[in-house]
């Protein structure tokens, strides 16, 4: 009830009316059963914009955190986070994506829409990276087809990193949902890394048709790191110089 509250009455108008998002597929989204839901991620608003222009209750995975806080801010954050049907996950320890997939497979058993982001994480350039193999193994081992996204101009209404909604009026997000991708072909093969790597790699150029971006073959955590150790290094020239 709090989902569709927000949707239908909350927040969906208003975001409709000031950002106008241009939503185009989504017929390709089928209207019961369990589904799987890729998009690339660009911005935290992402997982506002994707549910409002989906005709179904998108199903994400969020950190356990957001469930767990203290204080009338901590319980306002975890009643919004399950009102909207998120499923907290421990993503601490090397046991997080595996807890992702569980969660995720758990979801489609009953027979609800998954999404999950194959870059694993935001993109930290605005580029589309390599995709991590869960969404292959989801795909595979549930059976359910898998529906690519591609978002654009998400990270236009936020940066990447801040919470603050910008460009009121002046950019309009496009959510484009690709035909459904179905891999009964590889059934009974999600232990085998080739195949789950052409599987994940299938769904990535599907995404890549349908947000327009460049793509890298690097995963996105390793983008960040590579984009920190930049600064860091261009940090240290610039004091080094200064103190030439």
């Amino acid at each position: 009830m709090f989902y569709w509250l927000l949707k239908k009455i909350v927040v969906g108008p208003v975001v409709r009316t000031v950002y106008r998002p241009r939503v185009t597929g989504v017929e390709n989204i089928p209207l019961d059963g369990p589904a799987i839901i890729a998009p690339n991620h660009l911005s935290f608003c992402d997982s506002v914009f994707l549910p409002l222009a989906a005709p179904r209750q998108v199903h994400y995975v969020a950190k356990e955190e957001y469930f767990t806080g203290r204080g009338v801010k901590g319980r306002l954050m975890a009643s919004f986070f399950r009102g909207v049907g998120a499923v907290p996950v421990d993503r601490s320890g090397g046991r997080a994506s595996t807890a992702a997939i569980d969660t995720g497979m758990r979801e489609l058993a009953a027979g609800r829409l998954f999404g999950i982001y194959p870059e694993g994480t935001r993109s930290p350039d605005g580029r589309l990276h390599r995709g991590r193999t869960g969404v292959a193994h989801l795909a595979l081992a549930s059976g359910a087809p898998v529906i690519p996204v591609g978002l654009v101009a998400t990270d236009e209404v936020q940066a990447n990193g801040s919470m603050r909604w910008r460009r009121p009026f002046r950019v309009r997000p496009e959510i484009h949902f690709g035909k459904p991708l179905t891999f009964d072909r590889y059934e009974g093969m999600q232990r085998d890394r080739f195949v789950l790597r052409a599987v994940t790699d299938e769904i990535v150029s599907a995404i890549l048709d349908l947000s327009g971006q460049e793509y890298v073959d690097i995963y996105a955590t390793k983008a960040k790191l590579l984009a920190a150790k930049a600064a860091k290094a261009a940090e240290s020239e610039s004091t080094v110089g200064k103190a030439a």
